[in-house]
């Protein structure tokens, strides 16, 4: 680098909001669900401006799932503030940090944003309006108790006395933050179960949205970067001349011994002359990896015998499938898969003195900062990250900021104050992901004299995500997003054994959309199918019998089922498939209605998504995520795979590496269930039980049981 950086930390002063005329709620609140929380846990919320209209501060980061609007309406219940009156902007990241972190974990993964935020969220409303109330009954000498808020108003009915909120915003500044309020029953919500438009449509169809790769600065240089075509190598020499020849090209820099990128005052000039860069890479070895040589790798651990077992074995396994009337027994398999937003990796980033300005598509905003700590070796409050919509993260976005450590150190060889953005092609994008992890699942599974499942044995093989993208040691040897969907099985089955084999290869894993959750169900579910057609029952049923002891999974199964008229006979030619989960504190089912003619073409007449979330925020949010899911999980089930060939990824674009197309968007009715009592995720869920019931209509339709993934490679293709 060719910038010094002094390491000297300055220290601020925890310092309150002031707006003018008006006030911010700033209060202690409690955290419980997040237990990544470090600082304070010192939470502001809300504005409250003098024209009545309130401003509520969004920490977690929007990227199409909705929670910019759903997590504001439950700080806007709790106050009792008109919707209308409503305006919502994004918490500074900047402050956030200068603030100990006062608003708390801002990553935006797991479907956590509202089940894991929803109690300080409400108490931040609460103790706003309990606020104003205080300034109202102090303003009219009248008791507290005696003062309704509604929809934005204050009054007192004895007196004739109202307000908006703006009149009393300065004197409820000075009131003393309750240490306690007292929520509201769900049964008094007026916005919290209201479909309200989400605030980022409006910007998104108009094209004022700006994403990560729209920011333009003055002065701005671009680069495109190419990184070794296998995981693990790292440059060995390049040879620029050539490139440096073309017009427009400013330099050719390494990055971190592993990429080069060129330099140049466009970014179609850069990415041309990019091609024209000799590189010899390293491969470390690497270069020898195959699609063959990873099965064969996965074969043996499925018969290893040193396998960590998982924690909710319970009886005895081996002697109920010796004892077992009939015993089934099946393997499975998924493929590595890409994420592929529709928005490719990049970053924008000023380095001016010792500042470093970023902007970038991100899940992780303290991640971000993070990771700009340590490309640049600056200190955090010397990092300014700017907000802007994400075109579409799944968890690449969240788990590592590679990419924008690849603009920083770009910008760091730039001369002093030069914007640079670095934007990846599709191509790079695509092979060179932080991959879903390819899993085999070996089941075996007893069935007693009354037709019930007596014994259950389960070996996952998988690579890990947390050891390692993270390096987290894994708890028993376990790695227990890979193993979602098994370690607590909806199923009464007295007599069951489960493990995991640790299975690592070279090629970079990360968090895909509903994580294990995505593939765990494909072998589940399909085995209890495959489990239910053995005892001659129908596979709904069959599950019924087996959920005597899950209310909530049999009630949404039930609801599922019902939708589709599972009981009723379908048409000629028509097939019905069934799954139920139970992922990220929500219960999920699915069911398909489908026909396959002798061709193999799949024509799908009809999916239910159904959902039960305990609580639900905003039910036309929750209905589109369950679209979105359905789109992602019958992309992969039909197309979706990365393939591995002398160490490198053989797919590149959307062409090779296909996604669901407008034409083909099946009929999706759904089936939102808010039965209270806990809160559950919506993002992710609805991916979860698609899967299965999608592939158990297939097995029904033709008679042949589909192991592996993708279809494409079992004659199967879509109408």
């Amino acid at each position: 680098m060719n910038k010094q950086f002094n390491s000297s930390r300055r220290k601020f002063m925890l310092t309150s909001a002031a707006i003018s005329g008006g006030f911010a709620l700033g209060l202690q609140l409690p955290v419980k669900a997040q237990d990544a929380v470090t600082g304070n846990d010192i939470n502001i919320w809300v504005q409250i401006n003098p024209d009545d209209t309130v401003t509520i501060k969004y920490a977690r980061c929007e990227m199409g799932q909705g929670s910019m609007t759903s997590a504001p309406q439950i700080v806007a219940d709790e106050l009792d503030a008109s919707w209308d009156q409503v305006h919502i902007e994004y918490v500074d990241v900047n402050e956030h940090f200068r603030m100990d972190r006062a608003w708390g974990a801002m990553v935006t993964v797991g479907s956590q944003t509202i089940r894991n935020s929803q109690e300080y969220l409400r108490n931040a409303g609460a103790s706003a309006r309990a606020m104003l109330v205080a300034a109202a009954a102090s303003e009219w000498g009248v008791p507290a108790s005696e003062i309704n808020v509604s929809n934005g108003v204050i009054s007192h009915a004895i007196s004739g006395r109202e307000s908006g909120f703006g009149a009393l915003a300065a004197a409820a500044a000075e009131q003393a933050v309750p240490e306690t309020v007292t929520l509201k029953d769900p049964a008094d919500w007026h916005i919290i179960g209201q479909s309200k438009p989400r605030v980022d449509i409006p910007p998104s169809v108009d094209g004022s949205q700006v994403y990560g790769v729209d920011v333009e600065l003055p002065g701005m240089v671009y680069a495109s970067m190419a990184t070794s075509p296998v995981f693990g190598g790292s440059v060995i020499s390049f040879d620029a001349t050539k490139a440096l020849t073309r017009k427009g090209i400013i330099d050719v820099v390494a990055i971190d011994g592993i990429a080069i990128a060129v330099v140049a005052d466009n970014w179609w000039r850069a990415n041309k002359a990019l091609a024209e860069v000799e590189i010899q890479w390293d491969t470390k070895g690497n270069g020898e990896v195959s699609n063959e040589t990873i099965l064969a790798q996965f074969n043996d651990s499925l018969a290893a015998s040193d396998a960590a077992p998982m924690p909710n074995n319970t009886g005895d396994a081996d002697q109920a499938l010796a004892n077992a009337e009939q015993v089934l027994e099946a393997d499975y398999f998924t493929p590595f898969l890409s994420h592929s937003p529709m928005e490719p990796m990049g970053a924008t980033v000023r380095i001016t003195g010792e500042r470093v300005d970023i902007w970038t598509s991100t899940q992780s905003p303290e991640g971000l900062v993070g990771e700009m700590v340590n490309a640049l070796g600056v200190e955090e409050e010397n990092v300014y990250a700017h907000r802007v919509q994400a075109g579409g993260g799944f968890g690449r976005r969240g788990g590592s900021s590679d990419y924008a450590r690849a603009a920083a150190l770009i910008a760091a060889e730039l001369p002093d104050g030069t914007p640079v953005k670095m934007l990846w092609t599709r191509e790079e994008d695509t092979q060179h992901d932080f991959y879903r992890p390819l899993a085999m699942y070996r089941l075996k599974g007893g069935l007693d004299a009354n037709g019930m499942i007596s014994g259950w044995k389960a070996r996952i093989a998988s690579g890990s995500i947390l050891n390692q993208m993270r390096g987290v040691p894994l708890r028993g040897g376990v790695d227990f997003t890979a193993v979602e969907g098994f370690t607590e099985l909806p199923y009464n089955i007295p007599d069951q054994f489960q493990d995991f084999k640790l299975t690592p290869t070279h090629v970079p894993l990360g968090f895909w959309r509903t994580v294990g959750w995505s593939q765990t169900p494909f072998a589940r579910e399909q085995f209890i199918d495959e489990l239910a057609i053995a005892a001659g029952e129908d596979p709904y049923h069959f599950r019924l019998k087996h959920m005597a002891e899950d209310e909530l999974s049999r009630h949404i199964l039930v609801k599922v089922a019902e939708a589709i008229g599972w009981d009723e006979t379908p048409a000629a030619g028509i097939y019905r498939g069934i799954a139920t989960t139970e992922p990220y504190g929500s219960y999920t089912a699915a069911a398909v209605e489908l026909s396959v003619n002798d061709a193999g073409v799949i024509n799908i007449h009809r999916i239910i998504q159904g959902i039960n979330t305990g609580h639900m925020v905003n039910p036309d949010n929750v209905i589109a995520q369950l679209e979105g899911a359905t789109v992602w999980a019958i992309s992969a089930a039909m197309w979706g795979e990365i393939n591995i060939d002398q160490g490198k990824v053989q797919e590149s674009n959307f062409h090779d590496y296909r996604l669901l197309r407008m034409a083909q968007m099946p009929v999706i009715d759904t089936v939102l269930e808010a039965t209270g009592g806990f809160w559950g995720g919506v993002g992710e869920p609805g991916q979860a039980p698609i899967l299965p019931a999608f592939c158990n209509a297939i097995a029904a339709a033709t008679g042949t049981r589909v192991r592996s993934l993708p279809l494409k490679h079992h004659g199967f293709s879509l109408a």
